[in-house]
């Protein structure tokens, strides 16, 4: 590839990419000239600073208390979100995979609905479906449980909004790996007396750990900086990062405080990142030293 070639890529990635994060930091750190002199005008509450460097816009953020919710509700979110989805992906792409009769052709289809769906649609409906004078308010008011079960606009319903919109994606890598794993190895385990579950945790989901990666990673990742689904369907307040520094930036004046945000949800990302590429770069030296041992 000629040298010109190669470098469009990495231009493109330096003017789009790396100069705007760039500019963001110097602009949480409190440098309000240059490219950012026009942003910095129209601002409110930001803090300047008069010699090098600042981090007083981080220890405001850090002594809002309502941002401090916002931060802790993303996290948790992040974290029950992509635990849940690794759950439930593993139960359906383990029936997907041994399931022969119709039932499990009807879920090997129905799995996939989800991705053909805009995610706008997909949350616009679900909230409809649960939210306090919805479909399933009815449900439960018919069987006498309380209507406080309803998980619309709140942040549980942000949780099963997101499973929901990332199911196919899930499904399909880990249902695709079981089905590489072979018939051999799992009879050859019932064979010496190993029970489902000890087949699945000792045999199936080791083989399956590179897709599982990819899995807590990208929807991890995605989830720290989503807005669509916190918006449609989360609450006025703890609302998750992605969702306040848009308020931040656009209504409340605040681009600074926005952009503390933005950061601090790009070093979580990175560090995701660095996880992903250090865990599958250890999954491919393991695989390698068993071939080579065999």
């Amino acid at each position: 590839m000629p040298v010109g070639v190669g470098f469009v890529p990495v231009l493109i990635t330096i003017v789009f990419i790396g100069l705007p994060v760039a500019l963001a930091v110097l602009y949480t750190l409190g440098k309000t000239g240059g490219l950012n002199e026009t942003i910095a005008r129209v601002a409110q509450h930001q803090v300047v600073a008069k010699h090098g460097f600042t981090l007083g816009a981080y220890r405001n953020f850090i002594d809002s208390k309502e941002l401090r919710s916002d931060l802790w509700v993303t996290f948790w979110v992040t974290v029950v979100s992509t635990a849940a989805l690794v759950a439930l992906s593993v139960v359906l792409a383990l029936f997907v995979r041994f399931s022969k009769g119709r039932v499990g052709r009807l879920v090997s289809t129905v799995y996939v609905v989800p991705m053909f769906i805009p995610t706008v649609i997909a949350s616009y409906a679900l909230v409809t479906f649960w939210q306090q004078n919805g479909k399933l308010a009815g449900i439960l008011h018919a069987l006498g449980l309380p209507s406080s079960w309803v998980p619309g606009f709140t942040s549980m319903g942000v949780v099963l909004g997101l499973v929901c919109t990332n199911i196919p994606f899930a499904v399909i890598l880990l249902a695709s790996s079981m089905h590489g794993v072979s018939d051999v190895l799992i009879e050859a385990a019932r064979d010496v007396g190993a029970s489902w579950p000890r087949v699945v945790w000792s045999v199936i989901l080791p083989l399956c750990r590179l897709p599982i990666i990819i899995i807590v990673t990208f929807t991890a990742i995605g989830t720290l900086g989503n807005f669509t689904i916190p918006d449609l369907m989360g609450p006025n307040a703890p609302q998750m990062l992605g969702v306040a520094m848009t308020d931040y930036y656009q209504s409340y004046g605040q681009p600074q405080q926005a952009e503390v945000m933005a950061v601090l949800v790009f070093l979580a990302a990175l560090a995701l990142s660095g996880f992903y590429v250090w865990a599958s770069r250890s999954e491919r030296r393991r695989v390698s030293a068993q071939s080579g041992a065999k």
